[in-house]
């Protein structure tokens, strides 16, 4: 059969949560009336009576109590659908671009400090290794890993790439403490997919002992990370992404040599984006929060 009219449906169910014709009036901004006389078309659509009438009060009959457990949950997901999407066009909405090793390592532990400070701004992240276009990909700002030249945009350097070994203390504890960089001999290198930063590294520690080719090798950074908090062997990990751990004593660094490289995160981001207040906002926090780590970083 047809479904009844979605207004006398609105009018049962309000009458049937207040069980008051005039609370349901005012809420649904009509008459007692009008939702009287809707209520009775419903009544004789269905062929029972959904209410008992009397003189100071209402009450629900069976049949309409049944109906409204039916009926209840189904308002209250309209109410909550409809209210969550004006809240979301009503929202701005960030679109950030960058690889998934970033987003890991070093945006997403720090996030949540920008969602208190901007709590009306819903942020999203596209993390992919591939170079994400703005205009197809709906991207508003991007962090990109390169030399800080890409044409059309503005770039901002936000993170230098330098290069230092890492390890778990347990790994430690059962090959003995790392004392000189010859001493990496005595345990697996952990690479990511760019092996050459273990032979660079050593070569500039002078570990010329070292076989900086063996080891397994990973996808990114973020398995190398993990298989060096696992005690599996030592990572060669950027400052910048393990922070945290160093604090928290899950790694350590055995070693006060880095590389620097070229290389850098830079923050990217077509002519125009900063136009709009959210897209500005999140690069003032985002260009803080590297400041702040590169303070802490530098050598004492």
């Amino acid at each position: 059969m047809n479904l009844p009219p979605l207004g006398a449906l609105r009018a049962f169910e309000a009458a049937a949560r207040h069980l008051s014709m005039k609370q349901a009036a005012e809420e649904l901004r009509v008459t007692p009336g009008a939702v009287s006389l809707q209520i009775k078309e419903l009544e004789a659509t269905l062929g029972v009576p959904l209410f008992i009438r009397r003189t100071r009060s209402l009450a629900l009959t069976p049949q309409g109590s049944t109906y409204f457990t039916a009926l209840r949950p189904a308002f209250r997901l309209i109410r909550e659908s409809t209210a969550e999407i004006i809240a979301s066009a009503r929202a701005p909405v960030l679109t950030v671009g960058c690889t998934p090793t970033f987003a890991a390592q070093w945006l997403m532990p720090r996030l949540a400090r920008f969602e208190t400070q901007a709590p009306e701004v819903d942020v999203r992240i596209s993390a992919t290794n591939r170079i994400a276009d703005f205009s197809r990909d709906g991207i508003d700002i991007a962090v990109r890993h390169g030399f800080g030249q890409y044409d059309g945009l503005a770039s901002e350097r936000l993170l230098n790439d330098d290069l230092t070994p890492v390890c778990s203390p347990a790994l430690l504890g059962r090959i003995g403490d790392l004392a000189s960089p010859d001493d990496l001999a005595r345990t697996a290198l952990l690479h990511d997919a760019s092996r050459r930063d273990w032979q660079l590294w050593l070569k500039a520690a002078g570990a010329a002992c070292v076989d900086g080719s063996r080891g397994p090798v990973f996808v990114d950074s973020n398995g190398a990370i993990e298989a060096a908090k696992a005690g599996h062997g030592v990572a060669l990990a950027r400052l910048s992404f393990v922070e945290r751990e160093l604090a928290e004593g899950s790694l350590i660094a055995p070693f006060p040599q880095r590389i620097t490289s070229d290389l850098a995160y830079y923050l990217v981001y077509p002519a125009g984006a900063l136009d709009r207040p959210h897209v500005a906002s999140f690069r003032t926090w985002l260009l803080a929060e590297a400041e702040c780590l590169t303070a802490r970083s530098q050598p004492a």
